[in-house]
């Protein structure tokens, strides 16, 4: 069924092609406004019934015996004979004398068609019809009719790079047009022969490669390189030769046949360096040079394309209108090569024409559809490689396998291209031409070593069985969005690495109280030095912030406390009572917003080791004494901000690999001292909670067809998460598969190998019995999935200690770390597994973003797929997942990673951000038409706080009023005392002058 989301997403995005000149050239715009990253996103979804799934080979590459019963020479008989050339294809993958185990092999694939070459001088020794050999000719009736045995049907490819030796040495090759006719004659005998079981001829394949590099640079055979014109007079001989092919079926045998017939082209794929038009017409040039040089005279207009004729002049040969005629149209089908025959291999320089190759499969079949009129499409080579000392196990071909199918699929589903098959290259080992032995391709490994060359499938193999198996990659339950809801209770947050801002803000600001209450600093200004304690209220701009957190519509707010900042001397009797009145004063204001702080008493960084000096100079982490003094630091926090704090982190992420098992083990102590500390002397009275937060990206097996492919990924979770969980959550002591890996490192027969001895601390019984149990919930940071497998092949992301080679699927979207949603579901998973019902919190969780893109919508993706899948493993696998912790809060800490974004001072709100608040606010993925979720509404705790910080104006004017109020009362009451005094000041001065005055009398009368 297709995905009907997608589909309409992409409607708008398909329009009907015509074969216009350049058609081409709009491809490039086309996928720049498909919607990211939802185009990039994995297309679960099938091909059509009628699909053709095969697999191919090339005679020179497999067959050996290359003098055996009557076979000429070829050119690359001769060719990897000359020169200082050591290693031939005599031999190649010994097809010849093993076609029962190809047969084999093609049967446990499942394809429907086989691709293959016939040898030219094996059938025709010396290249025309008067050698004929009755032997050569028989082992490929006999290959095809044990195809049909099988129910496989043959596609037969009559030239595959290896011409006759007596052709080049006597006529020159195909610089001479005599071999035109020399061809038509061995492709009719090949139709009378075999067409009569073949529905499926390519003429010749890659005659790109055939002209430039078998006459032009010299690489392969027959390794000419002296004239720069050869190569494009050989192009002109090879579409000829093609077009004679093509008419003599057309003529004489199609009518019974009814086979189909093309010549096999390969190209690149090139995208802009800039956005310029000019650098779009280079691109569309380049594509001309490669792809156009033969596509468009069969399936335009008979002639080169303009770009070439314009660049190349008279080194380009030129049709004459008879010669066109016969050309155009000669192809029945667009036959198709794409990957490491010609991708970053055999294009240099000199055709990308200043722009850049990329390996877009997709692209390149929009381009063919549109470029030459919606051609039917078939993929006859597509792959990748791995080294030459690569075995069965060969995870990177496999992805790429993947990712070329799955472009495929979207092309067909979204683009709607024509695309009727596709084949995966190659069905085994061989000679892989310029490269030899050094590259290996095949699905099926080859043991040259062995006389009869076992074949052996390969991890590609399996993969491309099951693919055709369910003819795609159909949609699964788990990969579709659930809807539900998570629990009232539920803890929406999100998290920073260190608290907003510090330190009380020295500048003045105006409050814009007229417009939208924000605060305007003043520049050039600033207050005078206080002379007093400080308040909340000193800090200007924590209002500001826990406004910008409120509006997400979290109801937590994770982040990090500064410990070589709260106590820099590493005294705790001398706190740096500015910076914890600051907390205090955050952590306040938080709660009158009605969001819960969730603290980290230390955030391990590798930048920094945010230790107090004493202890950062004093080995850090390796001090014995250092977990005792976070216990007393932590002690400290618990004290003074133990009122506002009910959910602690003690250590964020320490389970970095860059630390050392010594300095994990007494991290490990300075978790359980804190943890203990509080549970011994605060909880009963604060009622909070502490754990941990670790760092747990998920681990996937790189491949899982067997038990032993698994192991890998669970040695690398034991090594990263297991490492700190277990002693916590689990035995007390570290997990058995880290201690038994390391002990067989520490053999003797491994020293050698990694040259030092890695020891892992023991736990004694005194510390066994602090660290184990020193929880209340578990906590995990999560950004991405990587995948692991124990096939060694590339040295910089291979880890030696626990021989695991880290890699990627190709299809996952990346940014620059892969965007990979189930993997959250997974590692909830596995702390379900490890630790039963253990209460789960996601602390931390967000995507890397260019900051400039404030419609970020990736975040907008990545938050609701994996918000998504943390509802899967709530619902749908019982997980007692408690919150989930968004990260980050803006970019001006958090570079890329913000839900704010900053342009010089003025704070953005991202297009994730309003995402994020509507998920909090239906509280997950209600379902459709169904009851809404009853949650009681918590009481704000400080009524007057909520009415403040909801309306800027009129807590402005609630507080005007009052002071109005006070003074008035003031003015009143100071009056009436005034009043009150001077009346009796004035009582007073009566009395005294009536005495005065009465004293006067009785003296005036004496």
């Amino acid at each position: 069924m297709k995905a009907l989301l997608t589909f309409v997403t992409f409607l708008g995005f398909f329009t009907p092609v015509t074969a216009k000149p350049n058609a081409g050239l709009k491809t490039w715009g086309r996928f720049n406004r498909l919607p990211y990253p939802g185009d990039k996103a994995f297309l679960y979804d099938t091909f059509p019934k009628d699909f053709i799934w095969a697999v191919g080979t090339a005679a020179y590459q497999v067959e050996g015996a290359f003098e055996k019963d009557g076979k000429g020479l070829s050119i690359w008989d001769t060719f990897t004979r000359g020169g200082t050339r050591m290693i031939t294809g005599d031999v190649g993958s010994d097809s010849y004398h093993n076609i029962n185990a190809d047969i084999r092999a093609i049967k446990q694939l499942g394809v429907s068609h086989y691709r293959f070459s016939l040898s030219w001088s094996r059938i025709f020794p010396n290249g025309t019809r008067g050698s004929y050999n009755e032997i050569g000719t028989n082992y490929y009736r006999t290959l095809i009719k044990k195809l049909k045995e099988i129910r496989v049907e043959p596609v037969v490819t009559l030239y595959h790079w290896d011409l006759p030796d007596h052709l080049q040495q006597t006529l020159g090759g195909w610089s001479n047009p005599e071999v035109v006719g020399i061809f038509k004659d061995y492709a009719d005998f090949c139709f009378q022969a075999f067409g009569d079981d073949v529905k499926y001829w390519i003429t010749i394949d890659n005659p790109f490669v055939v002209a430039r590099h078998g006459y032009g640079t010299g690489v392969v055979a027959p390794g000419i390189k002296n004239d720069p014109d050869l190569p494009f007079r050989v192009g002109h001989n090879l579409l000829k030769a093609h077009a004679a092919a093509w008419h003599l079926y057309d003529r004489h045998y199609r009518p019974r046949q009814h086979g189909k017939l093309s010549m096999a082209l390969a190209s690149h794929w090139i995208k802009p360096s800039r956005t310029r038009l000019e650098s779009l017409r280079e691109c569309q040039c380049s594509l001309d040079h490669v792809l156009g040089w033969f596509a468009r005279p069969l399936f335009t207009d008979g002639d080169y394309p303009p770009c070439m004729k314009s660049r190349l002049g008279s080194r380009l040969p030129s049709f004459t209108p008879e010669e066109s005629e016969q050309v155009k149209g000669t192809a029945d089908f667009f036959a198709l090569s794409h990957g490491a025959a010609l991708s970053f291999h055999l294009i240099n320089d000199s055709l990308k024409f200043g722009q850049q190759e990329d390996l877009d499969l997709r692209m390149l079949l929009y381009w063919v559809n549109a470029e030459y009129d919606n051609p039917p499409i078939f993929v006859v080579q597509s792959g990748w490689y791995v080294l030459g000392n690569t075995k069965t196990k060969d995870p990177k071909h496999m992805y790429y396998l993947k990712r070329f199918i799955a472009e495929a699929l979207k092309s067909i589903v979204i683009d709607g291209v024509n695309v009727i098959g596709y084949t995966a290259w190659s069905l085994i080992d061989g000679f892989e031409w310029h490269r030899e032995y050094g590259i290996r391709r095949g699905l099926y490994y080859v043991d040259f070593n062995t006389p009869d060359m076992k074949r052996e499938p390969k991890t590609s193999a399996t993969f491309y069985r099951n693919v055709i198996q369910s003819n795609g990659f159909p949609e699964l339950p788990e990969n579709r969005p659930v809807q539900g809801a998570f629990p009232c209770d539920f803890a929406w947050g999100v998290s920073v690495e260190t608290t907003p801002t510090q330190f009380a803000d020295p500048n003045v600001y105006l409050w814009n109280i007229s417009n939208n209450g924000e605060l305007l600093k003043l520049e050039g200004f600033s207050p005078p030095p206080l002379h007093r304690t400080p308040h909340c209220a000193d800090y200007a701009t924590i209002r500001q912030q826990v406004e910008e957190i409120r509006q997400i519509g979290v109801n937590h707010f994770h982040f990090s406390l500064n410990w070589s900042a709260l106590v820099p001397t590493g005294d705790v009797a001398h706190p740096n009572t500015t910076l914890l009145g600051y907390y205090r004063c955050f952590a306040r204001q938080l709660l009158q917003a009605n969001v819960t702080p969730v603290v980290t008493l230390w955030h391990h960084t590798r930048q920094r080791s945010s230790l107090p000096a004493p202890l950062d100079t004093a080995n850090r982490w390796l001090n014995s004494k250092t977990p005792e003094a976070f216990a007393d630091y932590a002690r400290l926090c618990y004290r003074e901000l133990g009122a506002y704090v009910k959910i602690w982190i003690t250590l964020n992420e320490p389970n970095d690999e860059m630390v050392s098992y010594q300095e994990g083990h007494e991290m490990l102590r300075a978790h359980a001292l804190a943890w203990r500390a509080y549970d011994s002397e605060f909880r009963y009275a604060q009622g909070g909670k502490v754990s941990l937060a670790l760092h747990m990206d998920w681990v996937e097996p790189a491949f899982s067809f067997s038990r032993k492919d698994v192991e890998p990924a669970k040695r690398v979770l034991d090594f990263c998460v297991g490492w700190f969980a277990e002693p916590i959550f689990g035995s007390g002591d570290y997990p058995v598969g880290m201690r038994s890996w390391l002990r067989q490192l520490n053999s003797l027969e491994y020293k050698s190998f990694i040259h030092s001895v890695v020891q892992l601390p023991v736990f004694n019984k005194e510390v066994r019995q602090l660290v184990k149990g020193t929880y209340d919930f578990f906590a995990i940071s999560h950004f991405s999935t990587k995948l692991v497998t124990h096939a060694k092949e590339d040295s910089y992301t291979y880890t030696a200690m626990l021989e695991v080679q880290h890699m990627i699927d190709t299809t996952w979207i990346m940014s620059p770390r892969p965007v990979v949603p189930w993997g959250l579901r997974k590692a909830l998973n596995w702390v379900k597994e490890h630790y039963s019902d253990v209460p789960v919190y996601v602390m931390a969780n967000g995507v890397q973003e260019d900051p400039a893109r404030f419609k970020d919508s990736l975040r907008v993706y990545y938050l609701y797929n994996y918000i998504n899948e943390a509802l899967k493993a709530y619902t749908l696998d019982g997980v007692n997942l408690k919150g989930y912790f968004a990260y980050a809060l803006n970019d001006q800490r958090d570079p890329g990673f913000g839900l704010y974004g900053q342009v010089h001072e003025e704070v953005i709100v991202k297009a994730s951000l309003s995402n994020y608040r509507n998920i909090i606010k239906h509280n997950g993925f209600p379902i459709q038409g169904a009851e809404p979720q009853l949650c009681p509404s918590l009481a704000p705790p400080c009524r007057s706080c909520h009415v403040l910080g909801k309306s800027p104006v009129v807590g402005f004017l609630t507080l005007v009023g009052s002071g109005v109020l006070i003074t008035l009362g003031l003015i009143i009451y100071y009056t009436a005392k005034r009043h009150k005094e001077l009346q009796r000041i004035n009582k007073s001065l009566n009395n005294g002058l009536s005495r005065v005055t009465h004293s006067f009398s009785k003296t005036s009368s004496k």
